[in-house]
């Protein structure tokens, strides 16, 4: 299957003609400059909270801050169970515990949490910032660089390889398939994906069985669920998770947070020069910024924010319509660092709230620290475009900086 392979779906009987937009969120239109602005302008365009897309299968689309909280902090009406479009790839998808309802995903989600507390990740600073001082110093002296594959791209796979101890010298072909799930090209099936994770995974998993170490894939190999121990499918299906979860999000953040500050040079010099403001900066970069869209499957007949809803329809939650909501955040295009609340579903909401949350948060924030402690101005390279492209997590393809002589005011 490939997502080129299905047409327009028909309009369902239930679905309302003044509801329908075609819009295809591994495709927006015209998101090559501007991924957020493509999905803002569907947004103000529609007078409902919820639309119908007949792209990807056809499923509905909600395109407002309260519409997105309802949906979260609903799981009996909206159930993870197919959190993928089109429907035929969310089927497949059965990641454990994202796409588990209430009670059944609580057991497994227990297993995750202790590795990704705040005092875990406040533990894990120094190792996090040692990677990121190791990269810029790798770039800092060439006076330009493309930030995505110098830095954004291996930022966190090394984090997320010293984590569970796997070596370096994979990052390329855990990154490869993880981008097969998110943003899939049709060159692999989601059977194909999930088996050479299973290929790559099995010997480490056995290994840490026989001979466990202090790494997280260690614990999770050797976990209990239910009082008794993980499978092999379990534990090839909770690490993969947490690899595909940790790695796009945080690439793509990164490349729309430079992109910003090498726009606005008023913006980094004021973080430059006060490293307080760097945590609400975080959170607004990921208020501004979000780049995730999951879906839900709906469980009963239920009208929804004036939407006729019916059994077994899907909808798409856009969290990057959350934060760009003016309902919810005013002016809400604009970065800025005094915001008293950032209203944004970056990370989700509710018992699926993305347990890596912290980890994310500490990853940007000592970038920002150690990239403008060394590299405090730079601008984007002349003449080098910036490419957007849509997917289940929103990329930007590559960010060109330049710097030293002449970038200071740029």
């Amino acid at each position: 299957m490939t997502l080129q392979s299905f047409a327009l779906a028909p309009k369902p009987g239930h679905v309302p003609a003044d509801r329908v937009v075609e819009f295809d969120l591994y495709n927006p239109p015209d998101v090559g400059p501007d991924f957020h602005a493509a999905w803002k302008r569907l947004q103000d365009t529609s007078r409902h909270e919820i639309v119908w897309t007949p792209c990807n299968g056809g499923h509905w689309i909600a395109l407002r801050g309260k519409a997105l909280t309802d949906i979260y902090n609903d799981p009996a009406t909206f159930s993870n169970k197919i959190i993928l479009v089109p429907r035929e790839l969310g089927e497949m998808h059965k990641m454990i515990p994202t796409t588990m309802d209430p009670p059944e995903h609580r057991p497994f989600r227990n297993i995750i949490n202790p590795a990704f507390t705040p005092k875990r990740v406040q533990r894990l600073e120094g190792k996090i910032r040692g990677i990121a001082v190791d990269l810029i110093e790798n770039v800092r002296g060439a006076g330009g660089c493309n930030f995505t594959t110098a830095y954004a791209e291996q930022f966190p796979i090394r984090i997320f390889l010293a984590l569970v101890d796997l070596p370096m010298t994979d990052a390329p072909k855990l990154k490869r398939l993880s981008d097969q799930i998110v943003r899939p090209d049709g060159s692999m099936s989601y059977p194909e994906i999930m088996k050479a994770f299973a290929e790559y995974l099995a010997p480490y998993i056995e290994a840490r069985r026989a001979n466990p170490g202090e790494d997280l894939l260690s614990d999770l190999a050797n976990a209990s669920v239910h009082g008794r121990a993980l499978n092999f499918d379990e534990s090839i299906n909770l690490i993969s998770q947490i690899l595909v979860a940790g790695l796009d999000t945080v690439v793509n953040f990164l490349g729309y947070l430079m992109i910003h500050l090498a726009r606005n040079p008023e913006d980094r010099r004021k973080l430059a020069a006060n490293r307080e403001l760097l945590p609400g900066a975080v959170e607004e970069f990921m208020r501004r910024f979000g780049l995730v869209s999951v879906s839900r499957l709906t469980t009963r007949d239920v009208e929804f924010h004036g939407a006729p809803l019916k059994k077994d329809d899907i909808i798409l939650l856009p969290s990057m319509l959350h934060g760009l909501d003016e309902r919810e955040n005013a002016d809400p295009m604009k970065v800025d660092f005094t915001r008293a609340r950032h209203r944004h579903s970056s990370f989700g909401q509710g018992t699926h709230h993305c347990v890596g949350s912290n980890l994310a948060r500490a990853e940007l924030r000592i970038t920002l620290e150690e990239w403008l402690s060394r590299i405090p101005d730079f601008r984007l390279a002349p003449g080098a475009p910036v490419e957007c492209v849509g997917g289940i997590v929103g990329c930007v393809r590559a960010v060109h900086l330049v710097w030293g002589p002449g970038s200071a005011n740029n």
